[in-house]
């Protein structure tokens, strides 16, 4: 998904998309946060989370010298200057110069109209006050806009616009933009952006708020602004990148409370957004989703339909579920048939059917879903759920252990761990909630009523405590049978005591990598740098880091500087291995050869040589 998300920042066909795309691969990368001084000079991470100059992007056809054409009334002399009256104060101003700003004032000061012929016009009734109109006088004649406090910009901003002073609107578009600094700031200009469609003042008021995902969708304010833009108010915001802003602003708010009623606004404003089927679809269906879950069951019914209807076949699971709610348990299940019969049938639709059956029927079905899709993690738990019930412990623990050996599934562990607890198999449990809390710290079980810590501390007291010799034997054992859990498991317990933490983190980010688990790998790799024994050692994380960031060049960097400070097993290794994967050219393979080869005349244990 990152990659997908840096195509898309990369080629990215106007500003508003740059924007959006870049601040979604901010999103998803905030693990990088955490190690921000690391990447602070690599120059693409500059590119994706630096702020966009977006004046530079958003340029105008504004004619600048002024086209507005002068018009004498019946031959007569045009008055050189004009007295323009506001209350008992008069500003003077050069009535060629003025007429240019605009055609409004070009026809009222060269027209057919009585004030072209008048050396005192009074604009009392205009809200421009004295100072604002000496300044728009003095840009009439300079063209810039310079040392002008905001409040006076805001109020030449709504004259300008009113009487459609284009040149002069974009100055003030501008020069506000670069005084966005702060949410607060963008907060209290948005208003005025789209009231007085200032598109430079939008767009940078905008990019405040996305950059401040998640923390911006807590405030009200910002909610607001983004819930209540209609048609209009999105295209001055985020010109023709609508359906893609709502879309992740939607995905944030879903990962902070699916059930929120912004949640709701943002998939409303994502349905308005879309212009093709393919956007309805999604629009709908998610939709659906949120008001299933919010047991708003009619008007996820219609949008289920609708999705349905503009080809998302994946809703009919969504009207299935709804129908079982509403007691229609049969139409349910020959809903998910006729899919089943009418298309190319895939794991999820008899994942889906087996809901809605029993016994024999429901487990062939299951059978089915996993021969179609062995990733789907709920039949494996069914089946391992009801041989349990029915006493027979080995064929269940067997099925668990079918989808845990290729996928580490949270709820998977869990149910295992459930299984171990019922057989009074305490170390094997304390195994399984040991490596759950290492992929989620903060797990609760038992369907969110129990940390997983505090079973932890229940398991641990029927288990007598190794020794660091038992630890690092466990470890060899486990590692070298490639018991990944296993090892996981022996790894944490290490780290609750002394030994060398820097180390183990390291070990544990290798193991997480292995099992697909790209963020805990990562807490692990930051966790192991801020316990590093060593500087040459800290180098090493640190260019594991780099490298798994999809920093390849700058990790490499690191790998050479830590073997200028000392010759080590870990450092080749890093640099044979990012080298390997980094270059298409066929020739690096001997260099990659010789890195191994000087890793294994480094001191290092027998595990890692191995891989080597």
């Amino acid at each position: 998904m990152r990659r997908s998300l840096r195509k898309a920042w990369q080629k990215a066909s106007t500003v508003h998309e740059k924007l959006v795309f870049g601040a979604w691969l901010k999103y998803e990368k905030q693990g990088e946060e955490l190690i921000a001084d690391l990447l602070i000079n690599c120059d693409k991470c500059l590119q994706e989370f630096g702020p966009i100059d977006i004046a530079s992007h958003l340029q105008t056809d504004i004619n600048v010298a002024g086209s507005h054409e002068t018009v004498s009334m019946s031959g007569d002399q045009v008055l050189r200057n004009v007295v323009f009256r506001i209350h008992e104060e008069k500003i003077e101003c050069d009535r060629q110069k003025f007429a240019a700003l605009s055609a409004p004032f070009s026809a009222m000061l060269n027209g057919s109209f009585m004030e072209s012929l008048c050396e005192d016009i009074d604009l009392s009734e205009n809200n421009i006050s004295p100072s604002g109109l000496r300044i728009i006088s003095d840009f009439s004649v300079t063209g810039s806009l310079n040392g002008v406090t905001p409040n006076l910009l805001l109020e030449i901003l709504i004259f300008a616009n009113k009487f459609c002073c284009e040149r002069l609107k974009d100055a003030c578009d501008r020069k506000l933009a670069s005084l966005v600094a702060s949410r607060e700031d963008a907060v209290e200009l948005m208003g005025y952006a789209i009231e007085e469609n200032s598109p430079v003042l939008a767009v940078s008021c905008l990019q405040v708020f996305l950059r401040e995902l998640p923390d911006c969708l807590n405030d009200e304010r910002v909610v607001e602004i983004f819930s209540h833009a209609n048609r209009q108010h999105r295209s001055i915001m985020v010109g023709l990148a609508s359906f893609s802003l709502y879309c992740l602003l939607s995905e944030v708010a879903m990962n902070l409370d699916p059930r929120s009623d912004k949640t709701v606004c943002f998939l409303e404003r994502l349905l308005e957004s879309a212009e093709t089927d393919r956007q309805r679809l999604l629009a709908f269906h998610q939709l659906g989703c949120v008001r299933l879950l919010r047991k708003e069951y009619d008007e996820a019914e219609h949008l289920f339909e609708a999705a349905v209807n503009a080809g998302h076949i994946y809703s009919i699971a969504g009207l299935a579920r709804l129908g079982y709610i509403k007691g229609h348990k049969l139409w349910a299940y020959e809903k998910l048939n006729s899919v089943i019969s009418s298309v190319t049938p895939l794991g999820w639709m008899y994942q889906e059917r087996s809901l809605y059956c029993e016994g024999d029927k429901r487990w062939e079905d299951l059978e089915k879903a996993t021969a179609l899709d062995p990733t789907l993690s709920y039949p494996y738990m069914y089946r391992a759920s009801s041989l349990m019930t029915k006493q027979n412990v080995e064929a269940a623990l067997a099925e668990i252990n079918r989808i845990l050996g290729f996928k580490l599934a949270l709820e998977c562990l869990e149910l295992r761990f459930c299984f171990f607890l019922a057989l009074e198999d305490y170390q094997a449990a304390l195994c399984d909630v040991q490596a759950i809390l290492t992929l989620s710290p903060d797990y609760r079980m038992f369907e969110g009523r129990v940390a997983a810590s505090q079973l932890h501390m229940l398991v641990r007291e029927h288990i007598d405590n190794w020794t660091i010799a038992d630890c690092w034997l466990q470890l060899y054992d486990r590692w070298s049978s490639v018991d990944d859990i296993g090892s996981l498991s022996v790894i944490y317990q290490m780290l609750e005591s002394d030994a060398p933490k820097g180390v183990l983190y390291f070990r544990q980010s290798l193991l997480l990598l292995r099992l697909n688990c790209p963020e805990a790998a990562m807490r692990s790799l930051q966790l192991a740098r801020q316990h590093a024994a060593s500087d040459h050692e800290r180098l090493v994380y640190e260019g594991w880091i780099l490298y798994d960031t999809s920093h390849c060049e700058e990790g490499l960097r690191k790998a050479e500087e830590s073997i200028q400070m000392k010759r080590s097993f870990e450092a080749f290794f890093l640099k044979a291995y990012a080298l390997a994967d980094s270059s298409q050219d066929s020739s690096c393979s001997s260099t990659v050869v010789s890195l191994l080869e000087d890793a294994l005349k480094c001191p290092s244990d027998r595990l890692r040589k191995g891989q080597v």
